[in-house]
């Protein structure tokens, strides 16, 4: 994660975003006349988004445990995947 100055950010704009988008690194925004912002992949955030309806549910929530603890334990089955 990386914190810039709004003036810095400004200035290394295409930098900033390159490393947004192809290091999938976080930047941090500090504006000293008002809130500062987060700046992320478009990618990584549906990925939150996602996760967050998930998880969202408590069967959902419960069903996902369930399935991590299962994976733990070793007791799951491995497929192949259907090719098209």
């Amino acid at each position: 994660m990386r914190v810039l100055n709004y003036s810095d950010f400004r200035n290394n704009l295409a930098k900033s975003l390159n490393a947004v988008n192809e290091d999938r690194e976080i930047v941090i925004v500090s504006r000293t006349k008002g809130k500062n912002v987060v700046v992320m992949d478009l990618d990584e955030y549906n990925s939150i988004q996602e996760t967050l309806h998930l998880i969202s549910n408590s069967k959902n929530r419960q069903r996902l445990n369930e399935a991590i603890q299962e994976m733990n334990e070793g007791s799951f089955q491995t497929h192949k995947l259907l090719e098209k």
